[in-house]
């Protein structure tokens, strides 16, 4: 039996099969499932890697795996192949490719201990490189709260994610606009390509900037995307030269509270409410692998890792 958190059996059957495979050379690998477990406990909990339970194994090789399938893109690619594989599946009954995609961001604090990554030249003795940009590489931002990563993403009409983007957490929303939505891969019904372009997207008023609706002019995506009170003002003191407002569906817009939604059940893996990765592509790697649980979880009805 599955212990809490854990994949179940049904959720392992339907991920088991898109794992890498044992290629016969070498030494064999320990049990996938007993790692991705152990992976999923740490994402769970927010516990160093050291205090990882016995029954999952050595922390060692847990991590080693986390990070060497980070490093080869194994992660994503898992998130990318599972969510084609349930858009093909006779019995899901999930969101359609049309329906529109929902983007936000949210600010989550960084532990103290994910500051200090190795900076540029510390292993070969070249020039430092400046503090501000390694924090700007690794998505760490400094505020008068302290320093925090954000997460931007687009999810779909379950609020199940599409598309994940890192920044430093003082980054505008808007900034990021471009990279979420280039990261939008729709899995179609039949067996042609993903779709790049949705029909829609909607977004809250940090998103309402003259350059966001050009470009969604340009690629025939329609805007569900509120004015801002400042936008409205200024449109109104120039008259007739303001232009008509932005078209704008109330109706349409109240389902956008998926991504809300979306984040929510994201924070409830503490190692991403919390960051303790020193490595920003360490810590998007998490986000990426509770997302796939996230699609597990609505492709099974199973629950259970839920719970508190």
């Amino acid at each position: 039996m599955a212990g809490r958190g854990e994949l179940t059996d049904a959720a392992w059957r339907r991920i088991e099969p898109l794992l890498p495979q044992v290629d016969g050379r070498g030494r064999p690998w320990r049990d996938h499932r007993q790692v991705v477990n152990g992976v999923l406990w740490r994402l769970r909990t927010g516990a160093p890697w050291r205090d990882l339970p016995d029954r999952f194994g050595p922390w060692k090789t847990a991590y080693e795996r986390f990070a060497r399938w980070e490093a080869h893109g194994t992660w994503a690619r898992l998130l990318e192949l599972f969510r084609s594989a349930m858009t093909r599946w006779a019995g899901w009954n999930g969101p359609s490719p049309s329906t529109p995609p929902a983007v936000d961001s949210t600010i989550n604090r960084v532990h103290q201990h994910a500051v200090g990554a190795r900076k540029k030249g510390m292993a070969n003795g070249d020039e430092l490189e400046d503090p501000g940009r390694s924090q700007a590489r690794q998505a760490l931002g400094r505020s008068r709260g302290g320093l925090t990563t954000k997460v931007h993403l687009a999810v779909d009409g379950r609020g199940l994610p599409l598309s994940i983007v890192l920044t430093p957490g003082n980054v505008n929303d808007a900034t990021a606009f471009g990279q979420v939505l280039d990261g939008i891969r729709t899995p179609s019904l039949g067996t042609g390509r993903p779709r790049t372009t949705p029909d829609r997207v909607l977004g809250d008023t940090a998103y309402s900037s003259r350059a966001i609706r050009h470009l969604l002019r340009r690629r025939g995506i329609a805007a569900t995307i509120p004015e801002r009170r400042d936008q409205a003002a200024n449109r109104h003191r120039r008259g007739a030269l303001g232009g008509r407002p932005p078209a704008f569906d109330k109706v349409t817009y109240r389902d956008r509270n998926v991504v809300e939604r979306c984040f929510a059940r994201l924070k409830q893996f503490r190692a991403i409410a919390t960051r303790f990765d020193k490595l920003g592509d360490r810590y998007r790697a998490g986000v990426v692998t509770a997302s796939l649980i996230l699609w597990l979880r609505e492709s099974t009805g199973d629950h259970l890792s839920d719970r508190p």
